[in-house]
């Protein structure tokens, strides 16, 4: 696991001080060492966390007359047996590492060779046969990659941090904050600044050194079935669903440092730890954290589990005097970003790192077995298809005519929106909310038709079904740009490897063929998941109702961060900017501290904002960047 960065300027040679320079600014996702590689204009580096191969793996790695050059950040689960079939091919290596096993599966197969990679990754290849530079990324987006493509050349990095440190221009793209006001995080390929962009999940790119750029998408989510594979039975099924569940924590294993897991108590983890403690041959440590507030606190779930399976177990509990990471969560994020569940898995990344470099997890259970309890209300929401128009337009005039405070407006426009893109995107977050808090030129609140443009890569085509309309949309662009994101930002704060193997691409691929009907069944999610693997956890682990991994904000908003929540948000930068309503951000405060309302969701996601542009103004000119080449601006 690492952090890489790098440049490919036009008609400029790279410096090498500069490319140390972004490096520094992840030394964090790679504190055991550094490399680099500068050839003419182009120049890769990258900060190493040594998990596999501790002695030789450094990076860059290049191949056997040093053409070829790469920098990993991630994991290649299959590269040993990648590397047996290039060995009988003639290659010949020098180190035990993926990296190296990177570098001669292009040789050999060229950009396609990442069809055959099992893992998480992001990688660059600079090729000095033809003067290119490749860049790509996971299927999943699992590790990130921005670049910027100017003029002066390409600049890429793990993190925006490094983009900074080499003068990349910052002005603000507010069509991708009007995104995060909606969706509380920035999806791909969307960054805070213009002139930067992610590289899709499951995408590559080729850059010349003429300036000249080739774009590629390698792999897509496959969009859910709605009906079950002709010849396939739930039980054969759950059969082919539990060797590949297996076969996927197994292949996580690999490693030459000690590993772990996070423990939540829900259903997903505790079977990947059950798993693990069949195949591991070691007893697994597992780490989890709790909240004194019982709704919150999954601790003695997380222990049955524990004591099921002798893991060595550690726990933490979190109290409000703690939550001394909320600005930190500023700086590591670089944009910004409103899920608040940021905030136990910083801690909990922490608080493992002290045991161990590598853990795995269950996330990615929920989006992809209909776990969340808001597809149960997206299935209920389906039904308005049969009522006819004329009266969803009345239920929309009701709606409409209830006052802001009316708890029960924001489920009525939902139902009452003719198509099921509408009435998704209205349960994502409500647009009447949205309008008095976001109504101004400079912010607007996004409406569907900017929506369906921006997202289109998140929306399935033609005319699909509720149900399937939001698994996708949640498999993808909530999976990469929210979940993902929180998971690699705070576990690499923290130089800790997280790897998650629910989402294995097969196993992925095997998932979006089940039917609707064997994941969501009376109203509860992951059906097939749970009858698959449910017989190896403890029953209270079963039966417990769906509880996300989340902190009592609420509490928390009225207590010990109430002056600290009221003194950002009704005298910051949103407001200066006129990019908010105050009115409505008072209304906002004043409703929840009188327990009107929770209102903790939307005041997280304004805070966030409000500290981002906080440091934004601090930071938008990297005093490094007065060092660079004049070229970059």
């Amino acid at each position: 696991m690492c952090g890489i960065a790098g440049q490919f300027l036009v008609g400029h040679e790279v410096d090498p001080r500069h490319i140390r320079a972004m490096c520094d600014e992840i030394r964090h996702r790679g504190p055991d060492e550094d490399g680099y590689h500068v050839e003419g204009a182009c120049g890769i580096g990258m900060r190493r966390l040594s998990i596999i191969d501790l002695e030789t793996g450094q990076q860059p790695i290049a191949n056997e007359d040093k053409t070829v050059w790469s920098v990993l950040n991630g994991e290649i689960y299959n590269y040993r047996e990648l590397r047996t079939e290039l060995v009988r091919r003639g290659h010949s290596f020098r180190t035990r590492s993926d990296t190296e096993t990177l570098v001669h599966l292009y040789e050999e197969e060229g950009t396609v060779g990442v069809l055959r990679l099992r893992g998480m990754f992001a990688y660059a290849i600079f090729d000095s046969r033809d003067q290119s530079l490749l860049l790509v990324r996971d299927r999943f987006g699992k590790k990130p990659l921005y670049f910027a493509a100017l003029p002066e050349g390409l600049f890429f990095a793990s993190e925006l941090k490094s983009l900074r440190a080499a003068g990349v221009p910052l002005d603000l793209d507010y069509e991708a904050l009007r995104l995060y006001c909606f969706l509380n995080y920035i999806p791909d390929p969307w960054s805070p600044y213009l002139a930067i962009r992610k590289l899709p999940a499951g995408g590559w790119m080729r850059y010349h050194a003429n300036g000249r750029i080739e774009t590629g998408q390698y792999w897509r989510m496959p969009v859910p079935a709605e009906e079950p594979l002709p010849g396939v039975t739930e039980t054969s099924a759950r059969d082919h669903l539990r060797r590949l569940f297996d076969d996927s924590v197994k292949s996580r294993l690999v490693a030459d440092v000690p590993l772990g897991a996070f423990l939540s108590g829900g259903i997903d983890s505790s079977s990947v730890v059950a798993s693990m403690a069949v195949h591991s041959g070691a007893r697994v440590k597992t780490f989890s954290i709790g909240f004194e507030e019982p709704e919150f606190n999954e601790l003695p779930l997380a222990r049955a589990t524990a004591k099921k399976y002798d893991t060595e177990h550690h726990e933490l509990i979190v109290h409000p005097d703690s939550v001394e990471p909320v600005e930190k969560l500023v700086h590591h994020f670089d944009e910004p970003f409103g899920d608040s569940s940021a905030i136990p898995t910083y801690l909990v990344s922490r608080f493992a790192a002290q045991h161990v470099k590598v853990v795995l997890t269950g996330d990615g259970g929920d989006e992809l077995f209909a776990g969340y309890d808001s597809f149960a209300t997206v299935q209920q929401m389906s039904m308005m298809d049969r009522v006819p128009q004329s009266l969803r337009r009345l239920i929309s005039r009701i709606a409409d005519s209830l006052p802001y405070s009316a708890y029960g407006k924001n489920f009525l426009r939902a139902i009452s929106r003719p198509t099921a893109l509408e009435r998704y995107f209205e349960g994502i977050a409500p647009h009447f909310l949205l309008g008095r808090l976001y109504g101004s030129q400079i912010l607007p609140p996004a409406d569907t038709r900017f929506l369906a443009r921006s997202l289109a890569r998140y929306l399935v085509p033609g005319a699909a079904d509720f149900l399937t309309q939001a698994l996708y949309f949640e498999a993808t662009a909530k999976l990469t740009g929210d979940i993902l994101v929180k998971v690699d930002r705070m576990s690499m704060a923290n130089s800790l490897e997280v790897r998650c193997p629910l989402l294995d691409h097969k196993l992925a691929e095997f998932a979006a063929q089940l039917p609707h009907a064997w994941k969501l069944r009376n109203g509860r999610g992951k059906q097939i998941l749970t009858e698959t693997l449910g017989r190896r956890l403890p029953p209270e682990v079963l039966n417990q109702p769906k509880r996300g991994f989340g902190v009592p904000l609420a509490a928390w908003f009225r207590g010990s961060l109430k002056n600290f929540l009221w003194d950002h948000l009704t005298d910051g930068s949103l407001i200066r900017r006129g990019m908010v309503s105050a009115t409505c951000i008072r209304q906002l405060l004043e409703e929840h501290d009188r327990g009107r309302r929770n209102n903790a969701h939307y005041l997280w996601s304004l805070l966030m904002l409000e500290l981002w542009l906080r440091e934004y103004s601090r930071t938008s000119v990297h005093p490094a960047a007065k060092e660079l080449p004049t070229a970059v601006v």
